[in-house]
């Protein structure tokens, strides 16, 4: 029906229904684009569109079980993934390169360092798949920086760092005319140029006069600027033809090679294993032998025991009259021993009776013994005391009497009776005038 045929009732009505459409399609459409947007915007979050990504590569002998697109991961997480996977030409040094990418903010753990920075380590990662693992470096230089690096004159670098003394900082080592370090990178310009260092300043060597700084207060670029070259000691700005920095590559075995090597190292070893099952019958067979033996044994015992059996009881029987009162004297003197050490101790105790007895008597007769020598000292000392003349009268008696020997020796009728006493007396006699004229 047309549109002019209508009442004005329904011309009215319909104009409002489209209006209505339109506002639902409209609706509908800005709802679409939301929702595709806001999965995009998710999607790019999630596949870390919008942080900077740092390209490096390294080198390994095998690509077996390495994908592109395979993760790789740090620490337990994931922190980007393979971009690229090649042969190198022939006749390199080396086999295969990988490049991969890490994101922000895990780029910036990875450091360089002579021993203990950053590996590129390839671990298996299933039965038949491997993955790359890179290590953090708690030390040493960051790899990569998204600061750019100003290659400036010795002149320059002294001015701003007298201008800005703490932005600018050494991008590189300072090293002297002997390649030692004198200066380390991110040292600031203005402690270089300081008059304290002067000295050591005179003995860097500064390729082309120019040194490798950078501003610290400089905002951050959202790409990769520069990165560090461990044989030149600096960090150097990308260009298009080196847009990825090198990592050392930690390559361990593929599983399908540690299952050959194992495999191999297996047939190796069956001719010991089978040689040594050989030794292990034969040591069965001894230990057969040998328990043989030993039943063999048992059996023999078993007889020694039951002839033996009388002499354990007869034991027994010993041990039982010997636990009893006086049963080792009953047992070794017989029955009369008890009579005979009786009687023994009785004959004893009769001894014992006399012998003091006797004792007493001698000792009383000495006693007496001693009062009558008492009785002659006593009488002798009052003789003594009575006649004061006895002592020396005895006393000149027993001179008188060497004075008489002594001239009988001296006699010529005498004399050849004591020639020995007479040698002697002479001896004695010039000793003794020697010693008075000494004296």
């Amino acid at each position: 029906m047309p549109l002019q045929d209508l009442t004005p009732q329904l011309r009215t009505r319909l104009s409002r229904m489209e209006r209505m459409v339109g506002w639902f399609v409209f609706l509908a459409t800005a709802l679409l684009l939301f929702g595709f947007g806001y999965y995009i915007y998710h999607t790019a979050e999630r596949q870390g569109w919008f942080k900077i990504k740092a390209d490096f590569h390294t080198f390994v002998q095998s690509s077996a079980g390495l994908n592109v697109g395979d993760p790789v991961v740090m620490m337990g997480f994931p922190v980007g993934k393979i971009t690229d996977i090649h042969a190198m030409p022939p006749g390199d040094a080396h086999n295969v390169a990988i490049k991969f990418e890490i994101t922000e903010p895990y780029f910036r753990y990875i450091r360089y360092l002579q021993t203990g920075g950053s590996v590129v380590k390839v671990n298996a990662a299933s039965f038949l798949g491997r993955q790359l693992e890179v290590t953090r470096g708690a030390q040493g230089y960051a790899i990569c920086v998204t600061q750019p690096i100003l290659v400036m004159t010795l002149e320059d670098a002294r001015q701003r760092a007298t201008e800005a003394p703490g932005h600018w900082q050494l991008s590189q080592d300072v090293l002297d005319e002997n390649t030692n370090i004198v200066f380390f990178a991110y040292n600031y310009l203005a402690e270089i140029f300081d008059a304290t260092n002067a000295a050591k300043l005179a003995t860097c060597h500064f390729e082309s006069n120019s040194v490798y700084a950078y501003d610290n207060t400089e905002k951050d670029q959202r790409s990769i600027a520069a990165s560090w070259h461990p044989r030149t000691h600096r960090y150097e700005n990308f260009t298009p033809d080196d847009a990825a920095a090198w990592l050392k590559a930690a390559e361990s075995p593929a599983v399908t090679d540690q299952l050959q090597a194992m495999v191999t190292q297996v047939q190796n070893a069956l001719p010991g294993i089978l040689a040594l099952t050989n030794k292990l019958a034969a040591v069965l067979d001894n230990a057969n032998t040998t328990l043989a033996n030993a039943a063999l044994a048992t059996s023999n015992l078993n007889k020694t025991i039951v002839s033996v059996q009388p002499l354990v009881t007869n034991f027994a029987d010993i041990s039982a009259q010997l636990r009893e009162p006086g049963g080792p004297v009953l047992w070794a003197l017989g029955p009369n021993g008890n009579g005979q050490i009786q009687g023994a101790l009785t004959n004893l105790n009769s001894l014992l009776t006399h012998t003091d007895t006797n004792l007493n008597t001698l000792v009383f007769s000495v006693g007496e013994t001693l009062d009558h020598i008492a009785d002659i000292t006593s009488n002798l000392n009052v003789q003594v005391q009575s006649n004061p003349n006895l002592l020396y009268g005895i006393s000149k008696m027993v001179v008188d009497s060497d004075t008489l020997v002594q001239g009988l020796k001296r006699h010529w009728l005498l004399r050849s009776a004591f020639k020995k006493e007479n040698a002697e007396m002479k001896k004695a006699d010039a000793d003794a005038k020697a010693a008075a004229a000494k004296k």
